[in-house]
């Protein structure tokens, strides 16, 4: 019998899940994501690490990239 963390079988219950404001405020293309993408785990703040997919974790980390060079930018201007 294979074992399944319940850590790990509970991050993919979308059931829980809200779809991520920080993601949604920055992002242009983010209703064309797929919608597991677009969620963060419903007990956490909208980190990337919250998001339940790779794909939207990554997505949120550009975004947080994205915003600090184009706030460093603004700085140096």
């Amino acid at each position: 019998m294979e074992h399944i963390d319940p850590v790990v079988a509970n991050r993919f219950d979308t059931r829980s899940s809200r779809p991520c404001e920080f993601c949604r405020e920055l992002d242009p293309h983010f209703i064309h994501r797929r919608v597991v993408d677009q969620m963060v785990a419903g007990n956490r703040k909208p980190l990337a690490s919250a998001h339940l997919t790779e794909d939207g974790y990554v997505r949120h980390r550009m975004l947080e990239l994205r915003e600090r060079t184009s706030r460093k930018s603004l700085a140096t201007a």
